[in-house]
């Protein structure tokens, strides 16, 4: 049986073969927005079924493929959907990809999400930098014996998402006259939606926004080396006291119509990490 890293060396042969070319960033696209590969000069898409250990994408409008090409001419590696731990999979197989970026040479991960608001001060389809992460999944990609090669055993998470990425993403907001929330990310394992009581402990201890990802990504990120700048789209509001059910179709239209925001941004995030020192 491989080990991890030689499933990470198998995964990247297999994507250097369709496309040869470093990328500097790699971008992880969550629920309803993939509109930013519309703007990729795309030089190759490979189906996640045809790279090596990659699981297949259930979720719903999760494309499920990688695209590999230019963003305003500078080399990127897009996840056109992404993996869940609702979906059964295991968090060292989740975040393979983000391993694999690494592997592939890219100094910066920019992940998206689609998720509920907590602070009453956001509203539906605002977009949130990451500033900071809580982690109730109940599970860590980096528990099991630890490969030196890959990451140290014990990685510090005093800032998982790069500080000076944030103040660049809110710059770069204002610039495009964006308003952008600085806030916690707090993931929990899902499927099912929260009841108004873990709302209010959400809320409670901390958090912002609540979702079903990109936490483990990001600590492994934070484990192989990898700068991480985390974009979060309200597409609901989860306010115990006027709760109401929600709908998984306006939320994915809620995160399509965010979408051209979030494309801003990404761009803005692109053309920075071409020009300054990421590592």
């Amino acid at each position: 049986m491989l080990d991890l890293y030689d499933k990470i060396a198998e995964a990247s042969a297999a994507i250097r073969k369709v496309f040869p070319t470093t990328p500097k960033v790699g971008i992880i696209l969550g629920t309803g927005l993939g509109g930013i590969v519309d703007e990729i000069e795309i030089s190759a898409t490979i189906d996640y079924a045809d790279i090596p250990h990659f699981p297949t994408s259930t979720a719903t409008s999760h494309r499920g493929r990688l695209v590999c090409g230019t963003l305003d001419g500078v080399p990127v590696i897009v996840m056109e959907g992404r993996f869940h731990m609702y979906e059964g999979y295991p968090l060292k197989q989740i975040t393979l990809p983000v391993r694999v970026f690494k592997e592939l040479g890219a100094e910066l991960m920019v992940v998206s999400n689609a998720c509920g608001g907590l602070n009453p001060y956001y509203t539906g389809g605002d977009i949130m930098v990451i500033e900071d992460q809580i982690n109730l999944l109940g599970d860590n990609p980096l528990i099991g014996i630890n490969d030196d090669r890959l990451g140290p055993r014990f990685p510090d998470m005093c800032e998982p998402y790069d500080q000076q990425w944030v103040d660049r993403v809110i710059a770069i907001g204002r610039k495009e006259e964006i308003t952008v929330h600085k806030g916690v990310f707090v993931a929990v394992a899902g499927p099912n939606l929260e009841t108004r009581a873990e709302y209010r402990f959400l809320r409670m201890i901390g958090a912002d926004v609540v979702g079903m990802s990109t936490v483990p990504e990001t600590i492994v990120a934070v484990h192989c080396g990898l700068k991480t700048v985390g974009l979060s789209v309200i597409t609901d509001m989860c306010l115990p006291d006027s709760l109401k059910p929600s709908n998984v179709e306006e939320i994915i239209r809620t995160a399509n119509e965010a979408a051209p925001k979030l494309v801003s941004l990404v761009r803005g995030i692109v053309s920075e990490a071409n020009s300054v020192r990421v590592a």
